[in-house]
């Protein structure tokens, strides 16, 4: 695994002093939102590291793994993970855009319905 993405995993676990390093400064990211809809766009690597430490204080324990890639096509790289927090786990995907050798642009493809369903903020069906 290349350091930016060994990086992005380690900030994703918990080093969020890494973000300076490893972030983009005009970082922008795209998210679907829980419910459904259009995806949400963001900017600004602090709201970033703001997100990513409320899903540790959320769920704490939590751990992400990486079980596939980085599959690299520069400037993206793609990694496929899982996400444990006690008996709460999930699945999603990373594309990192990659400019001036920090992540730029990142896109969340994760299966939060389900987690948030795990952490019973969502109902689960019947």
């Amino acid at each position: 695994m290349n350091d930016l993405v060994q990086g992005w995993l380690d900030f994703w676990n918990g080093e969020f002093d890494l973000a300076e390093k490893i972030v983009h400064e005009d970082f922008g990211w795209h998210v679907a939102p829980l419910t459904g809809g259009p995806s949400q766009d963001h900017t600004g690597r602090e709201g970033l590291v703001e997100w990513v430490r409320g899903s540790h204080q959320n769920m704490p324990g939590l751990k992400f793994t990486v079980e596939v890639g980085p599959i690299s096509q520069e400037p993206f790289h793609v990694v496929r993970w899982l996400a444990e927090a006690g008996a709460v786990s999930f699945h999603g995907t990373d594309i990192l855009r990659v400019e001036d050798g920090r992540i730029a642009e990142y896109w969340l493809n994760a299966d939060g319905l389900w987690a948030a369903q795990q952490l019973g903020i969502m109902p689960r069906p019947s």
